[in-house]
């Protein structure tokens, strides 16, 4: 195809995604009591955790402030809502410049990084409640926590965002094995710093900073590292790799 083409097709897919989330969009406002309700009930749980001498409200902080909350909470369920599309787009349009094989991985890679990142957002939602329960319960006597309702949504995305990313990691470890890159060998040698790593993430990405965010994400992505560890070694074992006179070194010339 010439390159005129090729835009032609990347703007019809363009408009095409575009089109279904403005649908998406229309259709969020009309379950914004339903979305709302979900974004609150997280702060609504870690405020009837709390003792009573903790008092806390949330808050919209300017007259635009409710209209413009409406227009993010379902600009963002309309994005999640239709993602499925849109990356279908995606995926068509870059599919006609790949290779067979390569077409297969990105099957697998599809179908595997989907359930991945909605896990690690459902683990994030429910972690959530107790994150905020430890933060809110930092609050002085005699004084009242008042919570922005446009920052906790900003933070509750972004928590979000984040336990689903972070679970998408192991599988970019596959790919790299997959790819060459990474033996599982390697990864078993480097599994303390591993471990190490993934805690330090851990504790750096979540915005909550309490410890039991922390560890509810630090662990089950060490659980998925030794998955992909599992898989990385089966993977190596079926290409005949470390089989020592199979292999040289970088530097050593082949008899080939």
């Amino acid at each position: 195809m010439a390159l005129s083409d090729h835009l032609r097709e990347l703007r019809a897919r363009l408009v095409k995604a575009a089109l279904v989330l403005v649908v998406a969009f229309v259709v969020a406002l009309f379950f914004y009591d339903f979305l709302l309700d979900l974004i609150l009930r997280p702060y609504n749980d870690a405020k009837q955790a709390l003792p009573e001498s903790v008092d806390t409200k949330a808050y919209i902080a300017s007259a635009g402030g409710p209209l413009l909350l409406q227009l993010k909470l379902c600009g963002v369920a309309a994005i999640v809502a239709s993602s499925p599309f849109w990356l279908y787009q995606i995926w068509a349009f870059l599919v006609p410049g790949l290779h067979a094989h390569e077409k297969r991985w990105t099957r697998v890679f599809i179908a595997v990084a989907g359930p991945l990142f909605f896990l690690g957002v459902a683990t994030a939602y429910y972690v959530l409640p107790k994150g905020l329960e430890v933060l809110i319960g930092f609050t002085p006597d005699g004084l009242e926590n008042l919570v922005e309702f446009g920052e906790y949504f900003s933070f509750f995305v972004r928590m979000l965002l984040i336990f689903g990313i972070a679970f998408e990691i192991p599988l970019f470890v596959i790919l790299l094995n997959l790819a060459g890159v990474v033996s599982g060998k390697a990864l078993g040698r480097y599994r303390p710093w591993i471990i190490i790593g993934t805690f330090v993430f851990a504790a750096v990405a979540t915005p909550s900073t309490d410890p039991f965010s922390m560890l509810m994400l630090a662990i089950p992505m060490l659980f998925l590292f030794v998955v992909a560890e599992v898989v990385a070694r089966s993977v190596d074992r079926a290409r005949g790799r470390g089989r020592g006179t199979e292999q040289w070194s970088d530097d050593e010339l082949s008899p080939i």
